[in-house]
């Protein structure tokens, strides 16, 4: 059988050699013949089920596009922006994308705009214009420090003109999580996580008895804060109070929860145990800054001796208010040779501190002054070398360390028919604290 087919061809090869234009042909007919009966057998297969199709034709009415464009709908702009101190009517309006020649007259002569909203810093305002970058409507909202509500001033475009109104409604106070991470600061760390300055500044206040926030920060500390915060018409228009915050320390926990007693005239901070966190001395008086000299021998910069440095140097931009470290009554506000302008506060127990170099004062002598109330700024008169606080801390006329005096103040307690009060309320507020530390945790990673 094989042999055949090889014989076969082997023919078919010889007559390809012999004949290649025959040869082609037959081969071109035979494809023909069967593409042919495949096409029959498909016709046959298509006609056993023949099925027979009916055209419809229907009008179909057309969609009536409106001929003037004037009644298509227009684009609108929603823009908000806080005003600064520097702005005049244009300036805030161009910041806003409108451009309104007659809108910006208007604002320039409004009385409510001249006397609360232009030159005015951190007021919120929201304008509404058209495609063409004119005025709808504009809206101011800003509230007083310590207000219950907030005021409302909207300038609107009517037929006639542009009207205004101003309103008052009351704020609404809600509770906001924050929580950072120390990398250099405070503040940088704060600034990082988006939390006001105000906020900062609180936590530092709280802490400063526990932290001393000028050389025991480290590079990992972290916090977690709930604060409060006050809006109108649901955008936030400043921060409030802490209400807790942790902070850990070199792999200490500190934590502080705001609570005030029945009959108590104000409030505080206490930790878990009921303990206020409050001591008689502020940890320093000044919210931020660096020692630069500390209660020990020196080298004298301008007398150029060794002797005895019996307090402690803050460096400080000029300007940097400077805060009294506990109550008292301010004995001396005026100008003492090496010390220039200069402010002494007297305390309980013979105890008495000194602030020096001041670039002015804001007291005078005789006055009574709280914790943390401010004497005066920070400067370089008398026997300076560059703007800084000379900051002292006496015992009976006998110079004490500053930098040891706050740790060792008194300290309080919830009272005894307060505590099972306290302690539902610090309950209740560890949840929220614990939320807002989680919230940082999961970030971190």
């Amino acid at each position: 059988m094989l042999q055949r087919l090889s014989q076969w061809v082997q023919r078919l090869h010889d007559l390809h050699k012999n004949h290649p234009h025959r040869t082609m042909a037959g081969f071109a007919l035979s494809l023909c013949v069967i593409g042919g009966g495949a096409f029959a057998v498909g016709s046959l297969s298509s006609n056993a089920n023949v099925t027979s199709l009916n055209q419809v034709v229907e009008s179909v009415p057309t969609l009536a596009l409106p001929s003037d464009t004037a009644t298509a709908p227009s684009l609108m702009l929603f823009r908000s922006d806080v005003t600064r101190s520097s702005d005049t009517a244009d300036s805030l309006l161009s910041r806003l994308g409108v451009s309104d020649a007659e809108a910006s007259a208007y604002l320039r002569n409004a009385r409510v705009a001249r006397s609360q909203i232009l030159a005015r810093n951190g007021r919120l305002v929201t304008v509404e214009g058209d495609e063409s970058r004119n005025l709808t409507r504009l809206t101011v909202r800003w509230a007083p420090d310590n207000a219950a509500d907030f005021s409302r001033w909207v300038m609107e475009r009517t037929a006639t003109g542009f009207t205004e109104r101003l309103e008052s409604a009351p704020l609404s106070v809600s509770t906001r999580h924050a929580n950072g991470v120390i990398q250099s600061s405070l503040f940088a760390a704060t600034d990082a996580a988006d939390i006001p300055d105000s906020v900062a500044s609180q936590l530092a206040d709280i802490f400063a008895g526990d932290i001393d926030f000028h050389r025991a920060l480290r590079k990992g500390d972290r916090f977690a804060v709930v604060y409060e915060t006050f809006e109108a018409d649901g955008e936030t228009l400043r921060s409030g109070r802490v209400v807790s915050a942790e902070f850990v320390n070199n792999g200490k926990t500190h934590q502080a929860f705001w609570f005030k007693e029945a009959r108590a005239k104000e409030g505080g901070y206490f930790n878990a145990e009921g303990v206020s966190l409050r001591r008689s001395y502020l940890a320093s008086p000044l919210a931020f800054s660096r020692v630069t000299s500390g209660f020990k021998m020196r080298f004298h910069p301008i007398l150029q001796t060794w002797r005895a440095h019996l307090g402690v140097d803050y460096a400080a931009p000029t300007g940097t208010p400077v805060r009294s470290v506990g109550q008292g009554v301010v004995d001396v506000a005026g100008t003492q040779n090496g010390f220039g302008n200069v402010v002494i506060v007297k305390h309980t127990n013979g105890q008495s501190t000194v602030y020096a170099h001041l670039s002015r004062i804001a007291v005078r002598a005789g006055q009574r002054v709280a914790q943390g109330e401010t004497l005066g700024a920070v400067g370089a008169t008398g026997w300076a070398t560059g703007p800084h606080l000379h900051f002292e801390f006496r015992v009976n006329g006998q110079h004490k360390d500053p930098l040891t005096m706050a740790r060792q103040s008194d300290v309080v307690e919830v009272s005894a028919a307060a505590r099972a009060e306290f302690m539902r309320h610090a309950t209740a507020a560890k949840v929220d604290l614990a939320a807002a530390s989680n919230a940082q945790l999961s970030q971190s990673e």
